[in-house]
């Protein structure tokens, strides 16, 4: 067997879109919102369970059914942005509109790290079959985060890191080409909102 390397092969892009949303106070409203709600407090956890070697966080788990609700209005805010990103998503690679243009969010959570916390494993959004309908993971950094204090997110494949910058969003492949981590928070607290947008099953 002898490998081959292809012509352009080092010019592939990594799909990897960024923005940051508009009105960049959604942010503070969403950091109100998890906030207001610390009875719904869960440990973070991880496919297979509370980890913490894994993942140390606290996470808000939001079902979409409860968006609307009195006292949720900045998703609907947020959503309404994050739908602007995904917009302009299609419009760089005009493909996803083949197959792509219809899809839908559901659990989503807002989470919050603190001193010396992170997504310590480098993991992908579509592991198994039970995570096959996920086509992209989407993420709103809440807060600045200096980058002397760590927490950037790691895509490891393309070397790339990312710093918490208030209202930054992403969004990428829930594949295992972008698979990634979150580095350890040296310093105060890191909030993100976080969430999938699905193939309707």
């Amino acid at each position: 067997m002898k490998r081959v390397t292809l012509s352009k092969q080092n010019s592939t892009p990594n799909f990897i879109g960024a923005w940051v949303i508009d009105p960049i106070s959604i942010c503070d409203d969403l950091i109100t919102c998890f906030e207001l709600n610390q009875d719904k407090h869960i440990q973070g956890a991880v496919a297979g369970g509370v980890d913490l070697t894994i993942k140390k966080s606290i996470d808000f788990t939001v079902s979409p059914k409860n968006i609307n609700l009195p006292g949720n209005e900045a998703f609907e805010e947020y959503f309404h942005s994050l739908f602007d990103c995904y917009e302009d998503y299609l419009t760089q690679w005009p493909f996803l509109k083949e197959f792509a243009s219809d899809l839908e969010i559901g659990r989503f959570n807002i989470q919050r790290y603190q001193r010396g916390e992170h997504f310590a494993k480098i993991h992908t959004e579509r592991s198994s079959t039970n995570t096959l309908h996920r086509l992209f993971a989407w993420m709103t950094y809440l807060d600045d985060v200096d980058v002397n204090a760590g927490g950037a997110t790691y895509f490891s494949h393309y070397d790339i890191e990312v710093q918490p910058k208030k209202g930054l969003t992403l969004i990428w492949p829930a594949e295992w080409t972008h698979a990634h981590k979150g580095n350890i928070l040296n310093a105060g607290s890191k909030h993100i909102i976080t969430g999938w947008m699905n193939f309707y099953k």
